[in-house]
C-alpha cells in the first residue's frame, strides 16, 4: 500500500507497528531543543513488509510531552522537517475530527464523485455548510449543541419564522400571522354582466 500511495505521487505521515523490522539506510541530524529524537532512512526487512513498500520511508522517533512516551513515525515526504511531520501526525485529529462532524450532523456517509474536481467540491461545500451553522450556533442565545442545531434546521426548513428569533428561542410557539382577504381580480365579473 505505500509503495502504491508513494507511486500515486501521495504523501503520508503514520504510525509505525511495533513488531515492525526494518534496517537503517541513513541517520539524519535532528534538530536541537525539540521534541525530535531520531529521524532516520529505512528499509523494511521481510517478505510481506517489502511487498507493502519496496523503497524507503523516513523513521521519526518523536517524545510526546503530554503522555510522557516515545512515538514512532512513518512517512514517505522527503522534502519536510522533522518538526513539521510531527506537527502534521499531531494536526490529524482536527482533520478525523471534521470529518467525523461531516460523517454526524451532515449525513455524507460516502463522497458522490471520485475525481480530484469533485472532492474538492464536496469539501468546500461541507465546509461552508459547517461554518454557516457553527456561526449560527455563535449568534444564538440558546446553547445549541451542533447535532442538535443541524436536526431542528432540517425540521423547521420549511416553517416561516424569523431565523434570529428562532436561533434564540426555539421552543416558542411563534404568532399566528392572520390572513387576509383575497384580492378580487377586476375581470372576474366579465362573464356575469352580459349575463344580466
Amino acid at each position: 500500500m505505500f509503495s502504491r500511495w508513494t507511486d500515486e505521487g501521495v504523501y503520508f505521515v503514520t504510525r509505525q507497528k511495533e513488531n515492525a523490522h526494518y534496517r537503517i539506510v541513513e541517520e539524519k541530524p535532528v534538530p536541537k531543543q525539540r521534541n525530535i529524537l531520531k529521524d532516520q532512512i529505512i528499509e523494511f526487512e521481510g517478505y510481506y513488509s517489502r511487498k507493502k513498500c519496496s523503497g524507503t520511508l523516513r523513521r521519526i522517533e518523536v517524545w510526546d510531552e503530554e503522555k510522557k512516551e516515545v512515538i514512532v513515525l512513518l512517512t514517505n515526504h522527503p522534502g519536510l522537517g522533522a518538526t513539521t511531520i510531527s506537527s502534521i501526525y499531531k494536526d490529524r485529529w482536527q482533520i478525523e475530527i471534521f470529518f467525523k462532524t461531516l460523517k454526524q450532523n451532515l449525513k455524507i456517509k460516502t463522497f458522490v464523485g471520485t475525481s480530484k474536481n469533485a472532492l474538492l467540491i464536496q469539501i468546500w461545500t461541507a465546509l461552508i455548510a459547517i461554518l454557516i451553522l457553527k456561526y449560527l450556533r455563535f449568534r444564538s442565545q440558546f446553547n445549541w449543541s451542533l447535532s442538535n442545531l443541524v436536526a431542528m434546521l432540517r425540521y423547521n426548513l420549511f416553517t416561516y419564522r424569523d431565523l434570529w428569533e428562532w436561533l434564540n428561542k426555539p421552543f416558542n410557539v411563534p404568532a399566528l400571522v392572520p390572513v387576509g382577504e383575497q384580492m378580487r381580480l377586476e375581470f372576474s365579473n366579465i362573464g356575469q354582466q352580459n349575463a344580466i
